[in-house]
């Protein structure tokens, strides 16, 4: 459906939703949210250019049916599913997610920790997906370098980072919140670092003594999302209140 849409884009910079809102240019994705969500287009045109609203839509994601997550929109579910070492494979994830968007799912975040080619199962559930679809990509940088934290650079993030919005993941979660200062505040704490993403990026920190990648190559990962319009999930420091909307896309 949005092959036409997609191609009208190509060799632009900057393709993302916000930036089109914010030159007051309705995108067919805008159109297409505001007749489903049945809300006035220049709701939706004036919300996302705010960033209260977000369209995860990849533009190597052709077969997407265009969705809204925001405060003017219906309320959302996302499902999760992934393939790990113990078990699964690329025809019991596709299973997975065809159960999901059958009963339901807004969204569907592939949260593969290993267990098979993790590119070739993330690139047939895009293929196979009308949802958006959404990774950590820390996970896979992990798993890139058969789990030890030392190997790991912090080139390679921004490699993965890149690698999933090239093969048309619509939203990322990127653990820039947890900083190196913040380590010595984990130590007393009953639970410790309860995102297995935050507990990664510190075993990195505490290992190569340096900030977080991040954070330090925020502006490097905003760029590659305008390039592909990958809507970005921020997550906080753990000692902080997570905000009520805690998706947004670059502007």
């Amino acid at each position: 459906m949005r092959q036409g849409w997609i191609a009208q884009r190509q060799g632009q910079s900057n393709v993302s939703q916000m930036h089109y809102a914010r030159q007051g240019q309705i995108t067919e994705e805008m159109d297409y949210v505001a007749q489903r969500e049945n809300l006035p287009r220049d709701l939706v045109l004036d919300e996302v250019a705010r960033g209260r609203m977000i369209i995860p839509a990849n533009i190597n994601h052709p077969n997407l049916e265009p969705m809204a997550i925001g405060i003017a929109s219906k309320c959302k579910v996302n499902a999760n599913i992934g393939a790990s070492p113990n078990s699964s494979n690329l025809e019991e994830e596709l299973d997975k997610l065809r159960l999901a968007v059958k009963y339901g799912a807004d969204t569907v975040m592939d949260l593969s920790t290993g267990g098979g080619n993790l590119d070739e199962i993330r690139t047939a559930i895009i293929n196979e997906s009308s949802v958006p679809i959404g990774t950590v990509p820390v996970y896979q940088a992990l798993e890139s370098v058969h789990g030890t934290i030392e190997n790991l650079r912090a080139d390679d993030f921004l490699h993965v980072i890149e690698k999933h919005a090239q093969q048309g993941v619509d939203y990322q979660t990127i653990h820039a919140g947890i900083l190196i200062e913040h380590l010595p505040l984990v130590r007393d704490r009953i639970t410790g670092i309860v995102s297995r993403g935050g507990g990664i990026l510190a075993r990195w920190m505490l290992h190569h003594h340096q900030q977080n990648p991040l954070y330090t190559h925020f502006n490097d990962i905003i760029e590659i999302f305008k390039k592909y319009d990958v809507s970005l999930v921020s997550v906080i420091p753990c000692d902080q209140v997570a905000p009520m909307m805690p998706l947004m896309m670059p502007s």
